[in-house]
């Protein structure tokens, strides 16, 4: 079903679950077909009726097009037949298909647009292309045209290949001939399949190929019957639209070509004329299909075809009737097959009739078939045709035929000697065959099989599923052993079985017995199932380690998540099948067989293994065991329903790891089909899902990894419903299952039911259908309590290869037997009847419960004379048995016959052999065909080995009583079991008891040591009995030296453990204490300084550690040491706005962004408009740059000595390892905390002490002050010596200059001129401040050192900076500070008229200022010095604070202000009232045009707000906080000063009196007014009418500019990046049809970027400029070098850092809290914002470098 975005957006989806897949290819919207869905789902306009009174089209309207459309039509087949050519090699030329199809663009162009006039149109052309008369007419009337009978002939040669028989090759289909008598079953497939039998070609002449391995073929021709003449022969076409069809198929299906086609779709006749024709061409189709070299591309657009055209059920009805669509398909498939089957291996290689399909073939490994097998499981999916199928006897009969192809397809061999040199991977191919030619039709044809009424069907399947078996054990030459060292995974012939019995009897109520075959046939049928279990046992146990890893991944699909519904499930299902229908004892000694342990289950200390090396016995034994738990604990298909199934696999997943809501439903096996029962999303999903988990939601490591929604068992499924067994099943890794036993684990320890390391908890099961009640006779047979006496016994006297795994599945099983014993404890007594077995000596009957309490006193044993045990003499009278080699002497008891027989040697494989010779004798007609008997040394009894003797032992145990010890050895103690019922009677009459249900192995046996005593009284009386005997009833000498073993392996464990626990917790300490110094992303809380900061009085010089010598030390002059830092560029304080308005992602075309609020711009027309009026070099001194392209430099706080750091990145480039950097750009990793860094600053040499002086405050008054600044500065800098360090001073400022680009830099008229770099030294210092404020939230109300407090590097950089600047010697004519501290003489101003005046300075920037003052000083600075600085500029912000706010207020406010200052006009108190001082500042500038305005421009800028002295207050300090807040930075990071914390009003006064403004002896009761913080150098009102004489003599010039020029407060808020809308769909509508800007074309991979809102082609060659892709150049204008895009078909976010990328993540998540990369899963997403706050603060904080770790080079290609 397919539906247009339109129909989608219509309906209404309220509480569905749906994936919206966005098809490339068109087609016709089914929406408001009721044959396709239901009618409550059409959308709003097809659900309201079309009225039936619909106008008629004229008829005049429509003769131009029904007389020119046939003409024209046929025109376009002439053009199709010329240009094709039958190709030489039976391959077209591509290039010549193209180039015919790229002529005929237009004409195909023009007739899918007549598509799209609607129906009348649509009409029109159905008549035309169907329409047999016209076809006839035009074609068949060729007349004299040459060129025509030409094409004809083209066409005529074409079709010759068209038919399934080629005219000029009888060979249609090969097989093997065994004898010339006999036809083989493939030929009778055939005969079903095609009305009658094929008769035998005569000539029986040798094949070509013969030779190659095939053998002889027999060559069968299918005679075509009339039912099927279409499908054999050559194609004969009726119409234009078949013909049509048959060159679309030609041309391998033209894109514009099938879009035409599908869009006719609507029209209801055409629908089935086209589907009739798409049918007739099937064959066809196929052929082309093989011959294709891009057979992806034209798999896809088959199925945009069929898919349409078969969803329809009614469609697909009627076109099996009518077309014989179903004989066709599995016609088709067969042939398709059939050309790559090779000769089977398996088994019997020389003499094996059965053939395989070849995995390696391209057909197989390129998953040709898989349109086909889509389109035949797709009409599965009606019922209506699957029915036909069912009831067709032929067509099952093929359809099994076709089954065996892959029956045993992909056969592995072990490799025992070398290792296989050439590993193939066609592995994957073999599965997805197998899944999807195999198993999905069966699901498809399961699902019509749910109801008693359909029991015929099931009868029909089963019963020629296992002809095909009998034919394919003939075929393989089967008898009873299975091949060595060879498995294959693929039985589909088996499976099929098995999952039709299953729906027999769980919901057709068959009975079971009437449809499983005889004994021999289950004994077969179990083998291969059963080997590839033993095989997994293998692959896990290194045993298959030669066949390289393609085998693992073999054992790892067989069970993985969308196989094991139709594999593993099914096989063990078939294996229970028979378990509970053969002979227990057969049953369990086969899977020790095949699980190669036999040898190792004897009573004796050592023991031989013919078959098994001893490294993998232990695991092989596992293996036996786990396998028997899980085959007789899992209820999947006997009796569990569908619910719990579904909730038994959703816990296993659970259990594991927590699951994210899509990997849950992927890793849930739902049967492939989708009209099965469960369906992911479905409401029985979410409602298990709802029940046992608790979502937990997606959260943010601090390390900044990013979580998606996840779901986690809630506390009562680790109670109650944790299941080993079905993890155990379902676990690809075995990883998995260690995982869940430790969440098992943390959950007991957690919730305090169980401290120490539990054993899998044991889990009630389901209970059995009554068919298979026979399975559970496997716990009560002889052979497997024998086994489990052995294993206890060995477990107990620690022989070797066994392991805690053993004995928890051996107890595991001993518990299943407990539980489901027959209830009455029947008297076993009665003679066996038919001939006594050898291990009748060992137990007296077949049931646990009873053989639990039965001692057995000698054991006689086979063992190699080596062994310990042969020096014992043995007693007289003992009867023997064994299991493998073991001998057993039963002491007589009441009620027991004593067993007299003599000794006899058992075998565990000879026994079972007796068996299989009884069973064949019983139901074979031929009693003379005897069985082969094998006789390889390798499985003879074990006594034909010669080194072996027998011994016999003394035992005296039962199965209770090995229990009982084995309690005592694992509690350490002695006698440490007490029957509990002796305390508490009640025990028994309520035995659910929570203290057992979760424990170790301890917990383990009291549970079953109850449970058998609740079983029979006799048990119970016998446990106390033993337990009353105070020593165990071993021979002393034996135990002490056990116990004693034991103990001392106890007590060394615990020392080792006490040793590991303190180890750990030391390694622990450690990588705390390295944490907090090192990693602390975001935790202000550790405000521990580094020994960077130089604030302890210490009189030593301040000592650096290097991270790669590890030397502690001083930076010296010749040996430096530097910090790790990471410079780079950053634009992000440019786009700090000025109003709080959020800017929001543009998604529609109103919405655009324009940046000119942004920070950086505003600064940019700032500069360029000084630059016009003012001289140049005084401007690049008025303000910063650095907003956009400013550097930063951060660092990880670690130190290295400089010559270390060169050997380092010297190893780093030599070494080969691919790298996330580039060595050659100077870019590496810090040693010790691998942060990215790229160069290193050096640590100026110094001591503390000095530092300590120079903070001490002199007295010294501020004129001196200033006069020492003045002359500190004058003093040119002379470039220190040639050392080391002022080399790497050098370099490093090098570096800093070339981390941004030369547009950031050169802002000055005239290019490389110094001042250009004296701006910019000074600003990257502006930018290093005004970053740190803003991660410290924009205000320093915080206080405290900063989270980069400790890992600042701005005093280093200061040094580097300051030591540059100084070089650049500031004349002192032009110093500013001379105008900040001096008056000058008027007539000083008059000379300099002819060129361009210097800035004044109240439009100077007084933060520069600052800095040019700070960097002109020599380092290290005295603190007398800074604050004087401070002070004085404070001045001058102070008077431009008043400028401003004049210039705001209207004119009367103005003059009343002029009026009331000048009453006041007392000096001393003046100076320090904002009053005077504003009235001051007004009269001076009236003199000048400053307040000049055209009244209509007057108006529009009066403020309307009235001004009071306290919003003037306000006012005055807000313009003043940016400068205080970056100087007491400043002072923090130069002089080790805390900050104060404070509230956010109070920030003015604390920052004022921190830095020395305030005068210590202020009190602050009063209203804080900010003038107290004046301290005027020089009288104020003659350096104010100073300053504002300049600014008049400008305005006097150029009015219009003064006021602008002014500055203004400063009102940045903090940067943000763009608001995104809450839905995705939003913006994917918008912008994935959205054309760029640049190339006009709608991008392939649409991007935007999130800081500007640009949209951009990602990878585009269209906008791509000088060898940059558009993203890249857009993240250097943007960013300086880091971008951040929104991928609009992905929903993933990426972030390009300079030439490194990396891939961020998704901001938009589903319902679940999940990203859906790509959008693959279609579900609607909505915005995170968290998430999105995390995106923002790592842009802000300038950390996309530490914190993703998975970056690579970009190449400029995105």
């Amino acid at each position: 079903m397919s539906l247009c975005a339109e129909c989608f957006h219509q309906g209404d989806h309220t509480g569905h679950d749906f994936n919206m897949f966005r098809s490339q290819a068109g087609g016709a919207c089914d929406c408001g077909d009721s044959n396709v869905m239901r009618e409550s789902g059409f959308c709003r306009r097809h659900q309201i009726k079309s009225s039936s009174n619909i106008p008629c089209v004229p008829k005049d309207l429509l003769m131009m097009s029904e007389f020119v459309l046939p003409r024209f039509i046929l025109c376009l087949i002439q053009y199709l037949r010329e240009g094709y050519n039958e190709p030489a090699a039976d391959v077209p030329s591509e290039k010549d298909l193209n180039k015919v199809l790229q002529l005929l663009e237009p004409q195909i162009s023009f007739l899918e647009d007549l598509t799209k006039m609607g129906g009348a149109m649509r009409s029109v052309l159905t008549q035309v292309l169907t329409n047999q008369q016209n076809y006839k007419d035009l074609t068949s009337d060729l007349g004299e045209n040459a060129c025509a009978k030409k094409s004809h002939e083209k066409y005529l040669i074409a079709l010759k290949s068209s038919g399934l028989t080629y005219p000029e090759d009888k060979l249609v289909y090969g097989i093997q001939e065994p004898s010339a008598g006999t036809s083989t079953l493939a030929v009778q497939g055939f005969a079903g399949a095609t009305g009658t039998l094929g008769q035998l070609d005569s000539s029986d002449e040798e094949d070509q190929d013969g030779s190659q391995g095939l053998g002889k073929r027999k060559r069968v021709k299918l005679s075509s019957s009339a039912k099927d003449q279409s499908i054999m022969d050559v194609l004969k076409h009726k119409s234009f639209l078949e013909e049509l069809l048959f060159w679309t198929i030609k041309y391998e299906f033209p894109q514009k070509m099938v879009t035409f086609l599908l869009n006719m779709l609507p029209d209801q006749e055409y629908k089935v004329a086209f589907t009739k024709t798409f049918v007739q061409h099937y064959a066809f189709i196929m052929k082309t299909l093989k011959k294709s070299h891009e057979s992806d591309t034209m798999s896809n657009r088959i199925v945009h075809i069929s898919v349409q055209l078969f969803s329809n059920e009614e469609l697909a009805r009627q076109v099996t009737e009518e077309c014989q669509l179903l004989d066709i398909m599995v016609t088709v498939l067969l042939y398709m097959m059939e050309s790559c089957l090779i000769k089977s291996e398996l088994q019997d290689e020389e003499n094996s009739l059965h053939v395989v399909v070849n995995c390696g073939e391209a057909l197989l490994k390129n998953n040709t078939y898989w349109p086909l097998v889509s389109d035949f499981i797709n009409i599965l999916s009606h019922q209506s045709v699957a029915k036909k199928f069912l009831e067709d006897h032929g067509l099952l009969v093929t359809w099994m035929n076709f089954v065996s192809f892959f029956q045993g397809m992909n056969l592995n061999k072990r490799e025992l000697n070398e290792h296989v040199e050439f590993e193939s991977q066609t592995y994957y191919a073999a599965f997805a065959a197998e899944l999807e030619a195999c198993a999905q039709p069966m699901w498809g044809l399961l699902s019509h099989c749910k109801v008693r009424e359909t029991q015929e069907y099931t009868r029909n399947v089963v019963r020629y599923c296992l002809e095909a078996l009998q034919d394919w054990f003939d075929a393989i030459n089967f008898v009873d052993e299975p091949a060595p060292n060879q498995v294959t995974f693929h039985l589909p012939l088996h499976r099929y079985y098995a999952m039709f019995l299953s729906k027999a009897v769980k919901c057709q109520e068959l009975d079971l017995d009437s449809i499983l075959p005889d004994q021999e046939m289950l004994m077969k049928l179990m083998i291969h199932p059963l080997q590839i279990q033993a095989s997994l046992a293998e692959i896990h146990s290194n045993m298959w380690v030669r066949n390289g890893l393609q085998i693992k991944g073999q054992a790892m699909t067989y069970v993985q998540s969308h196989f094991c519904n139709s594999m593993i499930d099914p096989d063990i299902y078939l294996l229970q099948v028979c378990a509970s229908r053969l002979d227990p004892d057969y049953f369990i000694s086969s899977v020790f067989e095949r699980f190669k342990v036999v040898d190792l289950l004897t009573m004796a200390s050592q023991h031989q293994n013919t078959v098994l090396d001893a490294e993998h016995e232990r695991s092989m034994l596992e293996g036996a065991l786990t396998f028997l738990v899980i085959l007789l604990s899992l209820r999947l298909h006997l009796g569990m329903s569908d619910d719990e199934i579904l909730r038994a696999e959703m816990v296993a997943q659970l259990c594991m790891n927590d699951r994210t809501h899509s990997s849950l439903l992927d890793l849930i096996p739902e049967n492939p089909n989708p009209k099965s029962g469960i369906i992911p999303g479905s409401y029985s999903f979410e409602s298990v899902l709802s029940a046992v988990a608790d979502f937990k939601a997606p959260v943010f490591e601090p390390g900044g990894s990013m979580q998606q929604g996840m779901y986690t068992p809630k506390a009562e499924v680790w109670d109650q419903e944790f299941d080993p067994v079905m993890v155990i099943l379902r676990t690809v890794y075995r990883r998995d299952v260690q995982s869940a036993m430790d969440r098992y684990t943390a959950f007991l320890k957690q919730s305090g039911k169980f401290p120490g390391n539990p054993w899998p908890p044991y889990k009630k099961r389901t209970a059995l259908h009554s068919s298979y009640k026979g399975l559970m006779r496997l716990l009560h047979c002889k052979t497997l309590h024998i086994v489990l006496f052995t294993l206890l016994y060995k477990i107990l006297n620690d022989h070797q290869n066994l392991s805690e795994h053993v004995l928890c599945m051996v107890l595991y099983l001993i518990e299943l037997g407990l539980e489901n014993s027959a209830d009455e404890e029947s008297d076993e007594e009665t003679s066996v009847c038919g001939p006594e077995r050898c291990h009748d000596s060992w137990f007296p009957g077949s049931n646990l419960v009873s053989n639990m309490r039965h001692f057995i006193n000698y054991v006689r044993v086979r063992v190699p004379e080596t062994a310990p045990e042969v020096k014992r003499d043995s007693p007289a009278s003992t009867s023997s048995d064994s299991l493998g080699s073991l001998q057993s002497s039963r002491r007589p008891k009441v009620l027991q016959r004593e067993n007299s027989g003599t000794a006899q040697v058992f075998s565990l494989v000879a026994e079972r052999r007796k068996k299989f010779q009884e069973i064949i004798n019983r139901s074979s007609n031929e009693a003379n065909q005897v069985v082969r008997p094998k006789t390889s040394n390798k499985w003879s009894a074990p006594g034909s080995v010669p080194q072996l003797t027998t011994a016999i032992l003394e035992i005296k145990e039962s199965i209770l009583s090995l229990l009982i010890k084995l309690h005592h050895k694992l509690s350490g103690k002695q006698n440490s079991y007490y029957p509990p019922w002796l305390d508490d009677i009640e025990i028994l009459i309520q035995p659910e008891i929570p203290k057992y249900s979760h424990g170790d192995g301890i917990t383990a046996v009291e549970r079953i040591l109850l449970k058998a005593a609740l079983q029979s009284r006799m048990n119970k009386r016998i446990i106390e009995e033993i337990c009353r005997k105070v020593t165990p009833p071993v021979p002393p000498k034996k135990v002490t030296t056990a116990e004693k073993k034991t103990l001392d392996k106890e007590e060394r464990r615990q020392k080792a453990r006490e040793r590991q626990q303190k180890l750990l917790a030391e390694f622990a300490s450690r990588q705390k204490s390295f944490m907090e110094t090192a990693m602390d992303v975001d935790s202000p809380e550790n405000d521990i300084p580094m020994e960077i900061t130089t604030a302890e009085p210490q009189l030593s010089e301040a000592v650096y550690d290097c991270v790669i010598c590890g030397q502690s030390g001083p930076s010296s002059e010749d040996r430096p040491t530097g910090l790790v830092v990471l410079l780079q560029a950053s634009s992000v304080l440019g786009q700090c706005r000025d109003n709080l308005e959020p800017k929001k992602l543009p998604i529609t075309e109103e919405e655009q962004i324009y940046p000119w609020d942004t920070c950086a711009a505003v600064h940019d027309v700032r500069l360029s408009l000084l630059q016009r009026y003012f001289k140049d070099s005084s401007c690049l001194l008025a303000v910063s740059i650095g907003w956009e392209g400013g550097v930063y430099v951060q660092t990880c706080g670690h130190t290295l000595h400089i010559d270390c750091h060169k050997s380092y990145m010297e190893s780093l480039r030599n070494d080969q390892v691919l790298q996330g950097f580039s060595v050659d750009k100077g870019e590496f990793t810090c040693p010790l905390c691998r942060q990215f860094a790229n160069s290193v600053l050096p640590c100026y040499p110094g001591s503390n002490m000095e530092n300590n002086l120079w903070q001490r405050h002199s007295n010294k008054s501020i004129p001196d002050l200033i006069k020492e600044v003045e002359e500190l500065q004058g003093r040119p800098g002379a470039f220190p010596s040639e050392t080391n360090l002022s080399k790497e001073m050098e370099s490093v400022m090098k570096d800093i200059k070339n981390t941004t680009q030369k547009k950031y830099r050169d802002y000055s008229k005239t290019p490389g001129s110094p001042d250009n770099d004296f701006l910019f030294m000074y600003s990257v210092a502006r930018t290093n401040l005004e970053l740190e404020l803003i991660h410290r939230g924009g205000n320093l109300c915080s206080g405290g050192a900063s989270t980069a407090g400790k890992r600042s590097c701005l005093n280093q950089l200061f040094h580097v900076l300051a030591l540059h600047m100084r070089l650049y010697s500031i004349d002192s004519e032009f110093n500013p500070w001379r105008k900040l501290t001096q008056l000058e003489e008027m007539n000083s101003q008059l000379g300099n008229e002819e060129q361009q005046p210097e800035v004044p300075i109240l439009y100077h920037d007084v933060t520069s200022l600052l800095l040019i003052q700070i960097l002109m000083m020599p380092q290290p600075l005295h603190k007398d010095h800074f604050t004087c600085i401070v002070k004085v500029l404070f001045t001058l912000l102070y008077t431009q604070a008043l400028a401003a706010l004049s210039v705001k207020c209207n004119e009367e406010d103005r003059s009343a202000w002029k009026h009331t200052g000048a009453l006041k006009k007392n000096p001393c108190d003046a100076e320090k009232s904002y009053k005077g001082l504003l009235s001051f500042v007004i009269s001076e500038l009236s003199k000048g045009k400053l307040y000049h305005e055209e009244g209509a421009q007057e108006c529009a800028m009066v403020s309307p707000i009235a001004w009071s002295p306290e919003s003037m207050e306000k006012y005055l300090q807000d313009f003043c906080l940016p400068f205080l807040r970056i100087t007491s930075l400043l002072q923090h990071h130069l002089f080790g000063e805390d900050l104060p914390s404070c509230q956010e009003e109070e920030e003015f006064s604390v920052l004022s009196s921190c830095l020395g403004l305030l005068p210590t002896f202020y009190q602050t009761e009063h209203p804080f007014i900010s003038a107290s913080c004046l301290d005027w150098p020089v009288p104020a009102f003659d350096i104010i009418a100073q300053w504002c004489s300049e600014i008049n003599s400008f305005t006097e010039r150029h009015a219009e500019q003064g006021k602008a020029l002014l500055i203004q407060e400063s009102r940045w808020k903090l940067p943000h990046l763009l608001q995104l809308p809450e839905n995705y769909n939003t913006i994917f509508q918008y912008y994935h049809r959205k054309t760029c800007s640049v190339c006009t074309k709608v991008p392939k991979d649409p991007a935007v970027c999130l800081v500007c809102g640009t949209f951009v082609c990602l990878k585009g060659l269209c906008c791509k400029q000088q060898s940059y892709c558009e993203c890249v150049l857009h993240s250097q204008n943007c960013g300086a070098g880091t971008g951040i895009f929104l991928l609009i078909n992905a929903s993933v976010i990426i972030i390009i850092r300079g030439h490194r990328f990396c891939l961020w993540g998704s901001v938009y998540l589903d319902a679940h809290g999940e990203e859906d990369r790509d959008l693959r899963r279609g579900k609607p997403l909505y915005i995170c914002k968290e998430r999105y706050k995390v995106l923002e603060q790592q842009w802000i904080s300038h950390t996309f470098d530490h914190i993703n770790k998975r970056w690579g080079p970009h190449y400029n290609g995105l």
